[in-house]
């Protein structure tokens, strides 16, 4: 039979309670407390451990460990304590008054045993950690180990945990040497932080660093001891530049669950700086109210659900507890991918996996008679610019009909809303893409405003939005397979900008943007953009990547010219669409033009009827009229506003 830990405790206190008692007790008196004091032992020290007992479990003095006992350990034992003396107290004080002793138990015994119980309860326990402590030192010192000296950046919770998870971790390989304060707050400077000083604000780095090692202690590794959007991306690439003219590397701290996980016996990993960290914008706030309310309860269903956006829209979505999820998604392997993910995460949640294609009007249909779904999400399209450039008619059929289809069949069984997820390239299009995502804009935005005086609670809400870090189209991982191959890396053009978020936040906005359009009515018609923050140039990208990789300038960078269909700058909105910003932070709210639902299920019908038969340059030549806007830049810099093209053997998948 094993015996566990907390029992052997639990008997070790009750003997040091009852010890502790006589002790007290001898150190009053002086004398022979057996012959003297038989009777009162005979009841106070029963008296002690039967009282004891309860108290110390109600203080939680059994669910800390020794190894890890600190100032919140001693904190409930002194509160524990506490209690055992003042019922002492009170016991030396009415025990005589209905009890008959020779000699009573003398009142000032009570302070005395508090004292003695602090010495015999709390010393095992933090004379344990300082043994454990010890040991773990001179065991580095033996391995010739030592520990790695380090400089954080970031006043607040988080040094304190990262200081405090230090002395906790058995093979600790860090020593924190000093804290700088982010902010340069006067107040902070010069005050500790468990013990470590606070040496100056950020201004002073390259001073402290000299002045550390001056002092033989100088940081081998500086650590960003800030949450991921306390600090921001223009300070973080500061710091990366003046921590290379330092030689010194720049990290950052794992999140709080990590350093649970360090307590619990793991080990402390320090974080790399990330790309997302360097272009990184101040996080919107989010209305968390408004969102769960959007969600929770309700049937939702995504098309694209294998995709990047698609997927991670199935994750916070699965979070928010709708009473069903269905996944919609043409790829096999990406369905199965998110099915399996969801199922490990949520098992009480009623997910539907569903293969199928939006192209099919029929199948699509169906599902939703079958799911009667109450918020549709859809993420489906094919989104590579030169593929779909190279292929007109399948980027017409998914972006343009497919859409036309999921918002037919939302319409048809009454759907509260149905979410579109555009693209900047939607705005003044010089890609086929582009231009068959501005034509699904249109699409919902004619269904929208056909519904104005109808009785459909039917609300088709439209999120335009840039360019996902680390998305299958991105150019981050392109740039992270041309690093692992020694380079160069390729950029089209030095002076080409793009707009960019995390998928995560982008996701968030998405949700956050459609709580909104859900809940204004009065803006029926109009498109929901999210706030992208600056543009990053491109060629900085590359640049950055190169320096995050551990790679020197001996990486080239080749610029290899506009593919078809690109353009050096991408806007997110139309010169006139007079954006406005709305009550929910990071979403603005534009007027694109209109197109009548009658005129432009018209214009649709050709464009179908070429798209089915393949005819690419007929579908170029009706894109064009239906997107005014859209101009194909030659890479020379003149514009075309038709091409030839090269018929697709087979449609890419949807994503």
């Amino acid at each position: 039979m094993t015996i566990s830990r907390a029992a052997v405790v639990y008997v070790h206190d009750m003997v040091m309670t009852a010890f502790a008692v006589m002790l007290a007790l001898y150190l009053r008196v002086n004398g022979d407390i057996f012959a003297d004091y038989g009777p009162v032992l005979a009841v106070f020290v029963p008296a002690a451990i039967a009282i004891g007992g309860p108290v110390y479990r109600q203080f939680g003095l059994y669910r800390g460990m020794w190894r890890y006992a600190s100032a919140p350990d001693m904190i409930q034992l002194v509160k524990a304590v506490t209690i055992l003396a003042l019922v002492f107290e009170a016991a030396a004080l009415l025990v005589p008054l209905v009890t008959w002793f020779a000699n009573p138990l003398p009142r000032s015994v009570p302070l005395i045993l508090w004292f003695v119980l602090m010495i015999l309860l709390g010393g095992p326990r933090f004379g344990y950690r300082i043994f454990k402590d010890g040991r773990r030192i001179r065991r580095m010192i033996e391995e010739g180990l030592g520990e790695i000296p380090v400089l954080l950046i970031g006043v607040g919770d988080t040094a304190a945990l990262f200081i405090g998870t230090l002395g906790h971790a058995p093979d600790a390989p860090y020593r924190v040497v000093g804290v700088l304060d982010e902010s340069n707050d006067a107040r902070k400077i010069g005050r500790d932080i468990r013990g470590v000083p606070v040496l100056g604000g950020l201004d002073r780095l390259e001073e402290v660093v000299a002045d550390l090692g001056r002092r033989g202690s100088r940081p081998q590794r500086l650590i960003l001891a800030k949450g991921d959007d306390a600090i921001s991306a223009a300070t973080v690439r500061g710091l990366l530049d003046r921590a290379e003219a330092l030689s010194l590397p720049l990290s950052r701290l794992p999140s709080p669950t990590e350093f649970k996980e360090a307590l619990d016996g793991g080990k402390i990993e320090l974080k790399p700086i990330v790309i997302e960290d360097l272009l990184g914008r101040p996080q919107a706030e989010l209305d968390r109210g408004a969102i769960v309310g959007l969600v929770a309860g309700r049937r939702v269903l995504i098309t694209g659900a294998g995709g990047t956006i698609g997927s991670e829209l199935t994750r916070q979505i699965a979070a928010l507890g709708p009473a069903r999820l269905v996944l919609v998604e043409n790829g096999e392997f990406n369905l199965y991918t998110i099915d399996m993910e969801l199922r490990e995460r949520f098992p009480g949640l009623d997910i539907r996996a569903v293969l199928a294609c939006v192209r099919e009007r029929d199948r699509i249909q169906a599902l939703f008679e079958e799911h009667r779904p109450e918020l549709v999400f859809h993420a489906a399209a094919l989104k590579h610019v030169p593929l779909v450039e190279d292929c007109p008619a399948e980027g017409a059929l998914t972006n343009i009909f497919g859409t036309r289809n999921v918002a037919d069949a939302a319409h048809s069984v009454g759907v509260r809303a149905m979410v579109l997820i555009s693209t900047d390239k939607a705005v003044r299009p010089s890609s086929v893409m582009g231009a068959t995502k501005r034509v699904a804009e249109s699409y919902c935005q004619a269904l929208d405003t056909l519904l104005i005086n109808s009785a459909s609670p039917t609300r088709f809400v439209t999120v335009r939005f840039g360019n996902v870090l680390g998305s299958s189209g991105s150019v981050v991982p392109l740039f992270q397979r041309q690093l692992a191959r020694g380079g160069p890396l390729t950029v089209t053009h030095p002076d080409m900008r793009r707009y960019f978020m995390t998928v995560r936040e982008a996701v968030e906005l998405v949700l956050q943007a459609s709580a909104h359009g859900v809940a204004h009515p009065d803006e029926r018609g109009r498109i929901l953009v999210l706030d992208m923050g600056e543009p990053v140039r491109i060629l900085d990208l590359a640049r950055q990547m190169i320096r995050l990789w551990g790679h020197k300038p001996e990486i080239r960078i080749e610029f290899v010219g506009l593919r078809p269909g690109e353009k050096l700058f991408e806007e997110i909105l139309y010169e006139a669409e007079s954006p406005e910003r709305t009550d929910a932070d990071g979403v603005f709210v534009a007027a694109p033009r209109l197109i009548d639902h009658q005129s432009l299920i018209a214009a649709l019908t050709g464009l179908e009827t070429a798209a089915r038969a393949g005819n690419h340059e007929t579908v170029v030549a009706q894109l064009h009229l239906l997107v005014p806007e859209y101009e194909t830049p030659a890479p020379d810099g003149e514009t075309i506003t038709e091409t030839n093209k090269t018929p697709c053997a087979s449609p890419p998948p949807v994503s």
